[in-house]
């Protein structure tokens, strides 16, 4: 049986409404994709506090957090994930990519420019519908 890992996303968003987008570096699973940042929920964490860990360690910036924005789980070939896309704002820092091979910020309409891991599919497309 294939195992399923919980994983958080950021959608941040900036004063010109554009979307924080991180590509996957080579090095990565799934690499060459882009994704709303963040990782994976540890057995003691909240969803919440798994994502403002996350995006410290991967962007170097503190978030604050709000709202679950989309909740779906995707079936990769060795393994499920259950995404759950996160509203946040940056409180601190600058946005760095440690992790990722870049970061962009990215107005709604053109989201679906770029070629998406399956799994962050759904928020795109209800971010792209949002507005």
């Amino acid at each position: 049986m294939k195992k399923t890992i919980k994983v958080v996303a950021a959608i941040i968003d900036n004063k010109e409404d554009e979307i924080l987008c991180a590509l996957r570096s080579p090095e990565m699973s799934i690499p060459n994709l882009w994704e709303f940042p963040g990782g994976k929920v540890e057995n003691s964490e909240d969803i919440y506090s798994a994502l403002e860990r996350e995006i410290l360690e991967e962007l170097d910036c503190k978030i604050e957090t709000g709202d679950i924005f989309n909740q779906n789980t995707h079936e990769y070939a060795s393994f499920f994930i259950h995404l759950i896309s996160i509203r946040a704002k940056i409180v601190e820092g600058t946005p760095n990519p440690s992790e990722h091979s870049k970061l962009i910020w990215l107005k709604r309409a053109n989201l679906n420019s770029l070629k998406w891991a399956p799994a962050d599919i759904p928020a795109v497309e209800q971010l792209i519908k949002e507005k």
